[in-house]
């Protein structure tokens, strides 16, 4: 009997042709090529046009409307050159993805015609329908009105015959919608602060630059595999499956030889990305089977959040164009490693990067303890919203397994730095406080050159990780928008670093008449009052350093007892957001009001309820149309062979012989009523909770109630894989999913 399953597996097994896009250029010559980039603007704008551009650009200068028509212009040329038609306003909704409507340059020429056309007015805003895409009751289904605004920071592209243009999208009342408008307001507040900062330092320095790297982990699976298991296609994870009995344990795929079906869409993948200006720089096996990582060289944050929501668009299309489906759900295998979107994040200006390993004078190794304390200090005060902006129903199954951090925000210093803030908070020397950089290590193979070796280790399970010159916030979901992280991360730094300045400023008021700081100490008011302060700091976030094991259960309690955020129940996770010390940071800083606060929370409240929603659902039609008919007609199969055995054998003999069979058909029986059982439970608990009006409340309930039942329905499932005949079970199975190429 041939079931579907081996059909498609079967198919998954016969050699595919590779489909490479291939390209005789070097990258650096078709890099930016689909990307209306200062080459393109200098080329297409008027001279004084495209100063003022460079002006809006690099200081902030307020885009004059009168400049638009003239940008317009020049975009539409290149466009039309490069085949482009239609134009979008392409936005981030608080959907996780992004969204887009192409119009056509044609309009009627008066004269029976048509032509093409593309205001300034075009450029600069559209306006969706609002009450269709998530607002948390900011937007009412009568109340359609929306706008998307162009962000004249991100770059325009095409993709196919279309010119993207990244926009902000707000509601007719102001309020924000999506990812980018209250993004960009947190990058302005922390180049202010940071810039205010940087002053006691660099008095030259103008602009503060918050940077990401992001690491983009994913699955590939067959897409035939991928069609035949509806859990995979509706939820993105295997909601059932028992483990390979070879997964990731031989730690044999991690940076193994990329396997020749998944290089050719990688290099497809790769070439499309720098033409799109994605500057992407490593690709490498992960380390479950199956899973692979694509990391960028850093940029500014608005533009590598942009680059990665057209990255994980672009994955999805590439990918079935080789026969593969991407997964980029955070677990989609029980088992075995998840995937993250690791987000390396940093501070620059026109000097430097700020959190540089420490130079040879005071000043330089001030700076560098300055911005780590300080952003130290930002994640303590603000260690629950930092958990909440990365949470969410799927990758609640990541975090706390198989090498993700645990849902407790700490940082990870390493030795030396740590040293540096304990000698900062402790000595009562004004002494030059220093970090050593790089040591040589010399092997003893003479072939082999000296290594440089890093002053921090690394920290897997750290969630907020110092790793030489920058943060790696490592619990980010790899479906995730990176703009949830990065906007509570710049708010909590701009912040702390704005109550720094104000209590330094006040400090050295205090002590420049004072005689104890005369002349004769080397060091001058601002100095002192700069450690002053800084010792207060280090003292105060010292709960949030922790350089263990953080997925040991002493850790769970030690962290509770220094006062983080200990709590692992997604939608109650959420409740930081609603704070006072959250809705106090975001207005202080002008990055979001409480209303807007409350909405975003009324969305994922909603966004969690329905996620587990589906989950149940599908679960339920798969336990009882998929599992139970097949498990029932091997037992039948069973049943009629004890029936064979008696007919022909002595009763006693039969009964020997059949003794197995009997044992698996009473083992069936129990697991099919158990499972039957499970699921009119889930069933009941999802009626319960779906007369909750109240959305808070019936996250919670789907969490409490609803999700538990999956995973008890789910253990007598994957018993029953292992006990039914292979050729029956109608879902391809784990050693099938993750390694057939």
């Amino acid at each position: 009997m041939e079931t579907l399953r081996f059909q498609v597996v079967g198919e998954a097994f016969k050699k595919k042709p590779l489909d490479v896009k291939t390209t005789s250029e070097r990258p650096y010559e078709y890099f930016g090529k689909k990307v209306f980039n200062r080459e393109k603007m200098y080329k297409y704008l008027p001279k004084d046009v495209y100063e003022k551009m460079v002006d809006v650009i690099d200081n902030g200068a307020r885009l004059d409307r009168t400049v638009a028509d003239a940008v317009a212009a020049g975009m539409k040329q290149w466009a039309t050159e490069n085949g482009v038609t239609h134009y979008t306003h392409w936005f981030q909704p608080l959907t996780e993805g992004t969204a887009e409507k192409h119009d056509s340059f044609i309009e009627h020429d008066g004269k029976g015609g048509m032509v093409e056309e593309f205001s300034g007015k075009l450029l600069v805003q559209q306006e969706p329908d609002a009450s269709s895409f998530p607002s948390g009751g900011i937007r009412s289904t009568f109340e359609a009105r929306g706008y998307s605004a162009w962000d004249p920071t991100s770059p325009v592209f095409i993709i196919d015959d279309t010119l993207c243009i990244p926009t902000v999208f707000i509601s007719y009342s102001g309020e924000s919608l999506d990812y980018k408008a209250p993004l960009l307001k947190a990058l302005h507040a922390v180049n202010v602060a940071a810039t205010n900062v940087c002053k006691y330092f660099y008095p030259d320095v103008k602009k503060v630059t918050s940077n990401l790297g992001w690491e983009q982990e994913y699955f590939l699976v067959d897409e035939g595999l991928y069609s035949a298991r509806p859990d995979l296609l509706l939820t993105g994870r295997t909601l059932m499956g028992h483990d390979s009995a070879k997964n990731q344990q031989m730690d044999d795929h991690y940076f193994g030889t990329i396997p020749d079906r998944v290089q050719a869409f990688m290099k497809d993948l790769e070439i499309q990305a720098l033409e799109l200006g994605i500057p992407c720089k490593t690709r490498h096996n992960e380390v479950a089977p199956n899973q692979f990582e694509l990391a960028p060289i850093f940029e500014e944050t608005n533009l590598a959040v942009d680059h990665n929501m057209l990255l994980m668009s672009l994955m999805k299309k590439i990918a079935r164009k080789h026969g593969f489906r991407v997964l980029l759900h955070e677990k989609p295998f029980a088992g075995i490693n998840g995937s993250g979107k690791h987000n390396n994040w940093s501070l620059s200006t026109d000097t430097g990067v700020l959190l540089h390993a420490p130079g040879k004078s005071a000043e330089e190794n001030l700076r560098f303890a300055t911005f780590i304390v300080e952003t130290l200090m930002g994640v303590y005060r603000h260690n629950g919203l930092l958990k909440a902006s990365i949470m969410s129903a799927t990758n609640a199954h990541r975090l706390g397994a198989n090498e993700a951090p645990p849902a407790i925000v700490s940082s990870f210093l390493g030795a030396q730095v740590s040293d540096l803030l304990d000698h900062i908070e402790k000595s009562d020397k004004e002494d030059l406080f220093s970090i050593d950089g790089k040591q040589g290590m010399k092997m003893d193979i003479p072939e082999i050159p000296e290594l440089l070796i890093d002053n921090t280790d690394r920290n897997r399970t750290s969630p907020f990780a110092f790793t030489g010159n920058r943060f790696e916030f490592r619990a980010v979901g790899s479906e995730s928008n990176c703009a949830s992280a990065m906007i509570a991360l710049n708010s909590a730094v701009a912040e702390a670093l704005v109550n720094f300045k104000k209590r330094v400023d006040a400090r050295i008021a205090e002590i420049k008449d004072d005689a104890k700081y005369a002349a004769g100490t080397g060091h001058t008011a601002k100095f002192h009052a700069i450690i002053d302060i800084l010792r207060e700091d280090i003292s105060i976030c010292k709960p949030i350093r922790f350089n263990g094991n953080g997925y040991s259960d002493e850790w769970v309690a030690e962290a509770k007892q220094r006062g983080l955020d200990v709590e692992t129940s997604c939608p109650r996770i959420f409740e930081r957001y609603l704070d006072a010390a959250s809705i106090n940071m975001f207005e202080s800083l002008g990055v979001m009001t409480r209303k807007e606060l409350e909405a975003r929370n009324e969305v994922k409240w909603e966004t969690y309820t329905k996620k587990i929603q589906i989950e149940a659902r599908v679960m339920g039609d798969l336990s009882m149309n998929h599992i139970i008919p097949v498990a029932t007609h091997y037992q039948s199969q069973l049943l009629k062979n004890v029936e064979n055995m008696s007919a022909v054998f002595p009763v006693d003999k039969a009964e020997k012989l059949s003794a197995r069979n009997m044992k698996i058909i009473e083992e069936i029986a129990e697991r099919i009523s158990a499972i039957e059982h499970g699921v009119e439970e889930l069933v009941n608990a999802r009626k319960i909770a779906n007369k909750i009006e109240n959305e808070h409340e019936k996250a919670i309930a789907y969490h409490d109630t609803v999700a538990p039942k999956m995973d008890t329905i789910r253990y007598q499932i994957d018993k029953l894989e292992l006990i039914v005949d292979d050729a029956l079970w109608p879902l391809p199975k784990y050693r099938e999913l993750l390694f057939i190429r």
